[in-house]
């Protein structure tokens, strides 16, 4: 089942909701609605602009419809937005998205304790929002959490993952992205996981979502990569985390990945320094560091020069 690395990686960038999403301050609108716009400038084909959830439990999402209102769209960009549940669809179609993503867990315990329902409950929630957001022409696509580990239930089994996968795709997800939400996995595991959901969808309706945890994310890229997926999530300056993992350190820094995937020759079409000067200017608003080895490097020089 191996392949050669792909010549061209598809980068997702997540950072505007799943890096945001968790930060303990307010991040201001306009701080927010330049970073996804600088985003989509680096090149970026998807970024990830908000969610429409409830801004009782997720506050720092409460301003997605203005800021899709006052975003300046890149042609030939895509702006998904996570929606839980039919009320969520209502608002993204009112706030006219092309594209939504649906959240899944591999884990029971992490389902029930996240968005309160079983995993079979989940599949039948997402079920009409799906159907509905197809028929008024958006894309869908499907997130599965917690694929190399649990923080209540410990390993998780890949053939449960691909079982919620291809439940996912038989909703009319076009994509799966496969999420390592504590960052426990390490290379052997995320392509032992990887290979069994490949038995039940094929390598272009799948994507890796790796977290930095234990410091293994881009190892588990490059050795995901040799199965033939080629398309990875990742965060600018790493920004984000799992709250139900306790020192978690976030997603994959985008700049780290590029710089990875460039170093390999491998096609993004995606300007590593602008990405990096995009995480520096949020970073600044947030008043802190980019948690990207690559960031720190590339500031370093920028300041030098």
């Amino acid at each position: 089942m191996r392949a050669r690395l792909p010549a061209r990686v598809r980068v997702v960038e997540v950072g505007p909701r799943d890096g945001l999403q968790n930060e303990p301050g307010r991040v201001p609108l306009e701080a927010k609605l330049a970073l996804v716009e600088a985003l989509a400038e680096a090149g970026l084909p998807a970024v990830e602009a908000g969610a429409f959830v409830s801004p009782k439990w997720v506050p720092q999402m409460a301003d997605t419809a203005e800021l899709l209102a006052r975003l300046r769209r890149r042609p030939g960009t895509a702006y998904p937005v996570l929606v839980p549940n039919e009320k969520g669809l209502e608002a993204a179609l009112a706030a006219g998205v092309a594209e939504i993503a649906v959240f899944g867990a591999a884990s029971e315990s992490f389902s029930k304790r996240n968005i309160n329902a079983s995993i079979a409950e989940s599949l039948a929630r997402f079920r009409p929002v799906c159907a509905q957001a197809l028929a008024a022409g958006l894309r869908v696509r499907g997130y599965v959490s917690c694929v190399l580990g649990c923080p209540y239930e410990g390993a998780v089994a890949p053939e449960r993952v691909a079982e919620v996968a291809e439940a996912l795709a038989a909703l009319g997800c076009y994509e799966v992205s496969l999420g390592d939400t504590i960052g426990v996995g390490t290379p052997g595991r995320a392509v032992e996981m990887l290979e069994t959901v490949l038995r039940r969808l094929p390598a272009e309706r799948l994507a890796l979502h790796f977290h930095d945890t234990w410091g293994q994310a881009l190892a588990n890229v490059l050795a995901c990569l040799e199965t033939g997926v080629a398309t990875v999530d990742s965060s600018v300056a790493g920004l984000g985390g799992c709250p139900y993992a306790k020192g978690a350190s976030g997603n994959l820094a985008t700049e780290d990945l590029l710089y990875l995937l460039h170093g390999l020759g491998i096609e993004t079409g995606v300007d590593l320094e602008a990405v990096a000067a995009a995480g520096r200017r949020v970073c600044a608003a947030l008043g802190r560091a980019p948690a990207s080895r690559v960031a720190q490097a590339l500031a370093a020089r920028a300041a030098a020069d």
